[in-house]
């Protein structure tokens, strides 16, 4: 079966590649019309009160998206007649200002101090006007909302909350995107361009995989939508992931047409060869994605999915894209050959050996310490710093936690039946605890100020509806710290003597469950992904040490990685972790794979230990380097060039893993395998027939 579809792939070039470009149109249509979701915070288990809490907000209230405007220095008609205009876009439910409970006519000196509590700064210089969106966050039509808002605001105006942190975050997305495939295309070629024996050739490895790149990011549409990480990250995964492939079918191609000098059957011949290599390879970075999708918090499997996909289709692309695109161009491939540059590892591999011992002792000192210090990494689950400092969003939100003691805001959600004198102690209670602003309910407007009879239904709708009343807990602690976490707790406890179904929702109690959520995913994840590729490894080498010794020098290489954000001080996203963990070992267990088999087959051919590994060592270090290279530039081009922190992060960690992968498996592998290659002999079938011994010389 393969052989046919091998010969009809190279005897039909030019059909495939009008077929593989026809196929682009559909793609890119399927890729402009996938949504892209900037809520993180909707993948969250529905099972979180948290998340149920927003989903009465948005169903019962219409409260689930909102923003909150600081207005400085600004005439109370002037703000009125903001607030006006604010109210007549489409996408706004509703606007509420002082002007919602009195007449604008009234000084503020004589307001009542409920009022002036929520409305306005101590200095009275600023006021506070909260906005309600008819639909969730990431609607489309609430990004408009925000978009049209802007354009009515003036310099005196400030704009925070979570929906405007996703709108600032789809402009960056938007506006960048483009940058990360180009400079990670550019930083690709050049590498490639080095390391490759012609200087065409990159151009049309890159150009074959960005087929299966546009045909991945095309049927996401599958999906509904994908995240805003996953649209920023999977494109150049995919590249610096499937790159390999591209790498290995035209050296077995180049090595066929040595033996057969007939192109179109040397293609064949390489396709068929190489077929089930790749096919076995990549299983194991498959393997590695899929793990994300164990995730409780599914946006782990948003980018699992797509990641796993888009390697299937970059295998796909290929053994049929490639050889088409090679067979059409050998003639400008060949015409511009050139010795590659790539640095000669003899040396070094020679050194591992001959100080195996040493290093193997080495590598088992270094896992402690490197463990201890990535479990003491500092994550960070606030959004606000995933966003540059200067963005309008992050500079509101320092402006609402200066001037109105807002840095984070908590939506309680109880029973409309609960007695008005009980919600009034619970009220209270909410109050006394340590960091709550103020508390804006129904009953902190109404009684001796204001009667309830004189508030219109618009700001009663705001409080109570649909058989609940919703009260809005204003905090100075900044979402996902530990003190705004404690004072969640403290606050649901209040709640819940009053009413035990009770809900407390909002982005601090969102990012709270996010924290407890993701840390369980982790240790899941980390498992799953660790058992599949180290049953995957037992399965291909048929041994029980192998896969351990495999593993163990990639998760090392994992720790090293998250080490070295310890070391430097800096703070890394809550989704990295578990990221990192299974994208790295994924991905870079293959040249572990590689440097085993070399070592086996030199091994079986030699007879000797140490002759096998350093010749085993330094002819797949080279494919390692050059593995590492195109993954390290595809990554830190983004990084060099992104400014949404989040994904800014995850590439430098990714680029900084390649390269520590590489290293580990270039220095310490060898020195593992060829001192640990009795016990290998013993616990793996049929592993060297010859009968390995070591040289003393």
């Amino acid at each position: 079966m393969i052989n046919k579809f091998s010969k009809f792939t190279a005897y039909h070039p030019k059909i495939i590649l009008i077929i593989a470009t026809l196929l682009l149109i559909p793609s890119a249509l399927g890729y402009v019309n996938t949504k892209v979701n900037y809520d993180i915070m909707s993948y969250l288990p529905e099972d979180l009160e948290s998340v149920q809490g927003e989903v009465i907000l948005d169903e019962v209230f219409g409260n689930a998206a909102n923003a909150f405007l600081v207005i400085e220095d600004m005439p109370a008609k002037d703000t009125a007649q903001l607030k006006a205009k604010i109210e007549k876009i489409d996408g706004i439910k509703s606007v509420t200002w002082v002007d919602s409970f009195l007449d604008i006519s009234v000084p503020v000196s004589i307001l009542p101090d409920v009022i002036t509590d929520i409305f306005y700064s101590e200095d009275q210089t600023k006021t506070l006007m909260m906005v309600q969106f008819t639909n969730d966050s990431s609607d489309e039509l609430t990004m408009q909302a925000i978009d049209e808002m802007n354009s009515i605001m003036n310099r005196q105006c400030f704009m925070s909350g979570l929906s405007n942190i996703m709108y600032d975050t789809k402009q960056l997305i938007d506006s960048e995107a483009p940058k990360y495939i180009a400079i990670a295309v550019a930083l690709a070629l050049i590498a490639l361009s080095f390391t490759m024996n012609s200087w065409i050739l990159p151009f049309v490895l890159l150009a074959a995989l960005g087929y299966a790149v546009i045909y991945n990011m095309g049927t996401n549409i599958i999906f509904g939508s994908i995240s805003y990480i996953t649209k920023s990250m999977a494109a150049i995964l995919q590249l610096g992931v499937t790159m390999d492939y591209s790498v290995f079918l035209m050296d077995r191609f180049e090595e066929e047409l040595e033996k057969q000098g007939n192109s179109k059957d040397a293609m064949a011949s390489a396709i068929s060869q190489t077929f089930a290599s790749l096919a076995g390879s990549s299983l194991t970075t498959v393997f590695g994605f899929l793990a994300l999708c164990f995730m409780s918090f599914t946006l782990g499997k948003d980018i699992g999915f797509v990641l796993a996909k888009g390697v299937i289709l970059g295998v796909l692309s290929v053994v049929i894209v490639l050889p088409a695109m090679i067979l059409l161009l050998q003639k400008p491939i060949l015409r511009f050959k050139h010795k590659p540059v790539v640095p000669s590892f003899k040396k070094l591999s020679e050194f591992s050996v001959d100080k195996r011992k040493a290093l193997a002792v080495l590598l088992i000192l270094i896992i402690v310490p490197s463990y201890v210090m990535k479990e003491n990494v500092n994550i960070y689950y606030d959004f606000s710093k995933m966003l540059p400092e200067g963005m309008a969003s992050v500079e509101s939100l320092g402006k609402l936690k200066e001037d109105l003691n807002m840095a984070t805001t908590h939506f309680a959600v109880i029973d409309e039946d609960i007695p008005a004198h009980e919600v009034s102690k619970m009220v209270n209670e909410f109050e006394q605890v340590d960091g709550i602003s103020n508390v804006i309910a129904l009953n902190s407007f109404v009684g001796a100020a204001i009667s309830e009879a004189l508030l219109p239904d618009s700001v009663l709708e705001i409080c109570q509806k649909g058989g609940y009343r919703m009260m809005m807990i204003n905090s100075v602690y900044t979402t996902a710290t530990d003190k705004c976490n404690e004072q969640i707790d403290e606050l649901i406890s209040i709640m819940k003597k009053y009413d035990p179904d009770g809900y407390m929702t909002g982005e601090g109690a969102l990012c709270k469950d996010l924290v407890t959520v993701t840390a369980r995913d982790f240790t899941v994840t980390s498992i799953i992904s660790i058992l599949a590729i180290f049953i995957l490894i037992a399965i291909v080498f048929k041994s029980i040490s192998i896969p351990v010794i495999l593993v163990a020098c990639i998760e090392l290489a994992i720790f090293i990685n998250q080490a070295v954000s310890f070391v430097l001080g800096a703070e890394i996203p809550f989704i990295a972790p578990t990221v990192i963990g299974c994208v790295q070992l994924g991905a870079t267990v293959d040249y572990a794979i590689l440097m085993t088999s070399r070592f086996k087959e030199e091994l079986g051919r030699t007879g000797d230990r140490v002759k096998a590994m350093k010749i085993a060592a330094s002819a797949s270090s080279r494919s390692i380097f050059q593995s590492a290279l195109v993954f390290f530039c595809a990554t830190f081009g983004v990084y060099l060039i992104c400014d949404i922190s989040i994904v800014k992060c995850l590439c430098s960690m990714l680029a900084r893993g390649a390269v520590i992968s590489a290293l580990v498996i270039i220095i310490f592998l060898p020195a593992l395998l060829c001192t640990l290659e009795k016990l290998i002999s013993k616990t793996t079938y049929r592993w060297n027939p010859v009968g390995g011994k070591e040289n003393e010389e």
